[in-house]
């Protein structure tokens, strides 16, 4: 008699029949295991959540009252006939992947991750399995990072020409994760740093929980650049385009993403400086983690999903896709990616 999977794919998302739970479940579920706080993994309307420890803080920000269990990273929990850690995934502060064990066969749900350690983040640790559903963002080899050094070297030298010219740097960041990385780059040698009420709300969360951030100016209907001269304005991409940047006079728009590592993409967001920076893994981080990890199947998910599956089936992986609605570095929608 075959056995079933320990992971199924389902129209609610991933699920563990074994133990009666979702990950990131797209859908109200009874049970949700969370990777992470960004909007496309921890969705509202879930009776019951698990999720690390260090995330808790920010899913309370987003969700508001909800009945939130949580475990440390390596931490072992038994649900049904499953057994289940939290280990970190490097992506954003409190994000993890999870391993789900049965008999002795093990899964690991990656959801989304950087293997880069920026410094901020618990730092991404492979995780031995069997089975790994692995997100596929940036699975083009085009996409290949530039040290983090290098790029807060190019951020920074933006800032200062913009002071120079007599414009107001505005910079756009997600508001969980790339906001706060790019808050520990930026040379207050310049000048201070205003942040969006977004960003500063999740800033404050994560103070609140211990994590050292430098110190910040929130910006208001009420603040006048005058009064902080050489400020770098950091802001949701959203806020990048319209009337609510436009009132600080003139202006240089900078995007950090790892979007930016492609023209047309630059020239779509009407940026006027793209800087390559993502809190998702490169090229190289997807290769090296799946050789690392030795899983003998590779399920792909959103990002360049096909091109990822037929490299990795034509270098002797059994892969494939699965569709999820999760959005990878697509979109700010609630503040998210």
């Amino acid at each position: 008699m075959a056995r079933s999977p320990v992971l199924t794919f389902t129209e609610k998302g991933i699920y563990c029949p074994a133990g009666d739970f979702f990950i990131d479940p797209w859908r109200p579920v009874d049970r949700a295991l969370i990777t992470h706080g960004h909007a496309d993994h921890a969705r509202p309307g879930h009776r019951r959540y698990l999720a690390t420890a260090a995330a808790a803080p920010v899913l309370r920000h987003r969700l508001g009252r909800i009945d939130l269990d949580t475990v440390g990273y390596g931490e072992t929990r038994r649900i049904g006939q499953a057994t289940v850690s939290f280990h970190p995934a490097g992506h954003v502060p409190g994000s993890a992947q999870i391993r789900v064990e049965l008999g002795g066969e093990i899964w690991v749900v990656s959801g989304d991750y950087k293997t880069e350690n920026d410094g901020f983040c618990e730092p991404f640790e492979p995780v031995a399995c069997h089975s790994f559903i692995t997100e596929s963002t940036f699975g083009l080899p085009v996409f290949r990072w530039p040290r983090q050094s290098e790029t807060a070297k190019r951020i920074n030298g933006w800032w200062h020409t913009c002071i120079a010219e007599g414009l107001t740097p505005v910079l756009g960041a997600y508001s969980l994760g790339k906001a706060q990385r790019l808050l520990a780059l930026l040379d207050r040698g310049i000048g201070p740093v205003l942040t969006h009420g977004a960003i500063e709300a999740t800033n404050q969360v994560l103070r609140a929980q211990g994590l050292a951030l430098p110190d910040t100016v929130a910006l208001t209907p009420d603040t006048h650049l005058r009064d902080h001269p050489g400020a770098l304005l950091l802001v949701p991409p959203a806020a990048l385009s319209g009337s609510w940047a436009r009132r600080f006079g003139p202006l240089s728009t900078g995007f950090a993403s790892g979007w930016m590592q492609m023209r047309g993409v630059r020239r779509r967001r009407s940026v006027d400086r793209g800087f390559v920076m993502s809190d998702h893994a490169d090229w190289s981080g997807l290769n090296e983690t799946i050789r690392e990890i030795g899983a003998e199947n590779i399920y792909a998910t959103h990002g360049y999903t096909e091109i990822f599956t037929r490299w990795l089936t034509e270098s002797g992986y059994n892969a494939r896709i699965v569709p999820t609605e999760f959005n990878g570095e697509d979109s700010e929608s609630g503040n998210a990616a």
